[in-house]
């Protein structure tokens, strides 16, 4: 079956060189896709667990089921797990059919708290393809979680659902104790003339109060015309009332597929900028608070060609953009459905303006020595940490991208690698999770297979490794022991 890709306040958000955040004391607490507004997904979790087995329960707190196909999440935050699914695992028999869904499980226990479940859209699997639920890695700040839905919404959640009763919006069509509680939402479709191709998937980012997407505009069922390309392809929303801030459309008729990366958030030479991958291959920078485009960079060679059904060497971007000690760091790839081909990984001097292809190069991996990538690197200790599709996991030198080593996962990978406790944490397809020591030298600790493919990147969170598989959402823990699922 075809598989769509997945593939950020009340106090100021600073960066560190190395991603790490500091926040005021009265800061909510948050979690989103990369853990960090730079999305360099680098943790300061101790006490993780290098090894488990999802058969006897060796080290699993828990685990529960979601739907047939997961993509997004898990996040944690303010006690509860979340992640994106579909409606297989129909937790509610009152819902039926295919949905996108939203889950919350109890961090603890793992029972489950509440849903919100959205119904396909009526124009098919060209903007909303079937079973592949919601692909959105949902954002949390205190009481508010934020994702995109299928229905190309940005939408925004109490985190409580109906618990403390109805918030926001009052038609939602299901107020059960298990039901979403929808506080606002933005529909780029009817609003932005937004053509989302197969699916609207963006995990929003929010900073200082204002939401950044992409919106899956793309190209029409054909493949060849772009309906909408005046749409934008990247908009800035209120997070508190869901009004949209600015919007660019900087892709336009040059989108090769669809829109379907993310928005990452750093500080260059002491100013803020929001980056983008684009679905034409190049990347933008913006200022954040009002749009204004800093730079833009063509992540193609010069020659590149695109070909129908990917056989050619011209690329989009779907992996997240990772802003780290001034530099981008990004790779190109396409729908895996197009299989292998050649890729291309950049770092990009973010300091510069205009358009900044010729002279922003730090340095770049291509050809045989990357291939195309959906996946977000990992920057730690001066090594990068990068998967791409073919199965390959990367450790490159910071500065030079010399290589250090390189492990074959015998699989394809969709997900990202996550660093943390002095370990590389990175799921494949066939579903193994590979364990291995952070360092310049390659070094296997472990690999478990989760019973189902592993699409979604791991996320640690007070001494528990969150790991979603294909159909399971699990809880590892150093000694925890539960029942064999």
């Amino acid at each position: 079956m075809r598989r769509v890709l997945l593939p950020i306040a009340l106090v100021a958000v600073a960066l560190s060189p190395h991603g790490s955040r500091t926040v005021g004391s009265q800061s909510p607490e948050r979690a989103l896709f990369g853990e960090f507004p730079n999305r360099n997904s680098v943790s300061a979790e101790k006490g993780l667990p290098a090894t488990w087995d999802a058969d006897t329960g060796v080290n699993i707190l828990w685990s529960q089921p979601a739907g047939s196909q997961s993509y997004a999440g898990p996040v944690v935050a303010g006690g509860r797990v979340y992640i994106g699914t579909n409606n297989e695992g129909n937790r509610n028999p009152e819902i039926k059919g295919d949905q996108g869904v939203v889950m919350a499980f109890d961090v603890k226990t793992g029972n489950f708290a509440w849903q919100m479940a959205t119904p396909k859209l009526s124009s098919g699997r060209v903007n909303d393809w079937p079973q592949q639920g919601v692909c959105s890695t949902p954002f949390i700040e205190g009481d508010r979680l934020y994702y995109t839905s299928n229905q190309a919404r940005i939408v925004a959640l109490d985190v409580a659902g109906f618990a403390n009763g109805n918030d926001g919006v009052t038609d939602e069509p299901r107020k059960s104790p298990i039901d979403g509680d929808v506080i606002w939402s933005y529909d780029l479709m009817a609003e932005a003339d937004v053509f989302p191709h197969n699916l609207a998937a963006s995990s929003p980012l929010v900073v200082d109060g204002v939401i950044y997407a992409t919106t899956g505009n793309g190209v029409d069922e054909g493949h060849v015309n772009i309906p909408s390309p005046l749409a934008p392809s990247f908009v800035a929303i209120d997070a508190k009332t869901g009004k949209l801030l600015w919007e660019s459309a900087e892709p336009g008729t040059k989108i090769i597929h669809g829109n379907w990366s993310n928005a990452a958030y750093g500080m260059v030479k002491g100013k803020p900028q929001v980056v983008f991958g684009g679905g034409d291959g190049w990347v933008y920078g913006f200022e954040p608070k009002t749009g204004k485009l800093i730079w833009k960079f063509n992540a193609n060679p010069k020659d590149a060609v695109y070909r129908l059904g990917g056989s050619g060497t011209k690329n989009d971007i779907i992996a997240t953009p990772v802003v780290h000690d001034d530099k981008v760091y990004i790779g190109v790839g396409q729908d895996p459905e197009h299989g292998e081909g050649v890729g291309n990984f950049w770092v990009i001097d973010a300091s510069l303006t205009g358009d900044i292809t010729d002279k922003a190069v730090v340095w770049r991996r291509g050809g045989d020595e990357f291939h195309r990538t959906i996946s977000t690197v990992a920057i730690h200790d001066g090594i990068v940490y990068a998967a791409d599709l073919s199965g390959f996991l990367y450790a490159l030198d910071e500065k030079t991208g010399a290589l250090y080593w390189k492990h074959d996962m015998l699989a394809a990978v969709w997900a990202s690698p996550l660093v943390a406790d002095g370990k590389i944490y990175l799921g494949d397809e066939d579903g193994d999770v590979s364990v291995l020591a952070v360092g310049k030298t390659r070094k296997l600790l472990a690999e478990m297979n989760m019973g189902s493919a592993v699409y979604a990147t791991p996320y640690p969170k007070d001494g528990v490794l969150y790991l979603l598989a294909r159909n399971r959402v699990f809880a590892i823990k150093e000694g925890a022991k539960s029942a064999a699922k």
